[in-house]
């Protein structure tokens, strides 16, 4: 006589087939929410003012950043040190400190001089250039989506040179600029012809409103190639107290980074993280010693990854 005791009906059979199958579908899901964001750092050369590239770039590794975005006078001089020390010398600096070009800052050269740049930039095997807009301000609504093409339509053939050289342009949200809204940086994104143009994000130049900000990101997505961790704070325009001053920094302002690293764990970020502020006068460095101002930008970092 057989008995059907340990035996399995197919409904049976059916049902575990089938939460088998769900548990594997949720597996990724839950994958995905454990997914950590690990951003990728760089370091402004002019948090340290007109600090020699010698003295600067052995503490670019100290700040867990792999990269130096260098910026020209006035707000540093790291720019007309490469042109003092030749390729061939800065190259040389780059390795012996395990540190890559990861960004030219030209605001002086403004967008649409950009293609000598590019093709330095192609040769010392850096991917970005940041730089601001030009055209019109105070726009709104169809005449500013109107002066985005326009400026787009200008890119055009410095564009072309981006492809060329592998090398991307991100215009930021400068104030007093075309590109300086929440909306601008949306026209930006939606009618740019190529992904060589992308948006350098200044939160420092937007309202202070970790929702709209955190909003943006989210909207802007792949679009950003460079995300300063900047707040208002009490400004950058005119002589505080170093205290105040510092409130630009994250984590000694008022604004709250915890959305604004949501969402950028949210659209999976991949460009670059600059822990930044300016200083009052331009030129100098946030703090009084190179090592005070590693360790503030330390001390920030630190503030973003608890967050995260």
């Amino acid at each position: 006589m057989t008995t059907h005791s340990n035996a399995l009906t197919r409904r049976q059979f059916n049902s575990l087939l089938g939460l088998s199958a769900a548990g594997l579908a949720c597996a990724p899901l839950a994958n995905a929410a454990e997914k950590t964001l690990k951003l990728r750092y760089i370091v402004g050369s002019s948090m340290y003012g007109y600090t020699k590239l010698a003295e600067i770039l052995p503490e670019v590794r100290k700040t867990g950043a792999t990269a130096i975005d260098i910026w020209p006078k006035r707000h540093g001089d790291q720019r007309e040190q490469l042109d003092e020390l030749g390729e061939e010398k800065f190259v040389e600096l780059l390795k012996q400190n395990d540190v890559t070009l990861g960004c030219i800052t030209q605001y002086p050269l403004g967008p649409f001089g950009l293609q000598d740049e590019m093709r330095l930039a192609s040769r010392l095997g850096c991917p970005t250039m940041v730089t601001g807009g030009s055209g019109p301000k105070d726009l709104k609504g169809s005449e500013l989506k109107a002066a985005v093409g326009a400026f787009v339509e200008k890119m055009k053939p410095h564009l072309a040179v981006a492809e060329e050289t592998g090398v991307t342009i991100a215009i930021e949200n400068h104030a007093n600029n075309l590109i300086d809204s929440p909306d601008s940086l949306k026209w930006l994104i939606e009618l740019r012809p190529s992904k060589h143009l992308a948006v350098a994000l200044a939160p420092y130049h937007l309202p202070q409103d970790e929702k709209l900000l955190a909003d943006l990101i989210r909207t802007l997505g792949n679009g950003i190639a460079m995300f300063y961790a900047w707040e208002h704070g009490m400004g950058c325009m005119t002589k505080l107290p170093k205290e105040q001053e510092l409130m630009q920094m994250p984590g000694r302002g008022p604004l709250d980074f915890a959305p604004l690293m949501a969402a950028l764990k949210s659209i999976d970020y991949q460009g670059w993280t600059e822990i930044f502020m300016h200083p009052v006068p331009r030129g100098i460095p946030i703090l009084e010693t190179t090592t005070e101002v590693t360790a503030e930008i330390n001390r920030a970092r630190d503030y973003l990854a608890k967050l995260l």
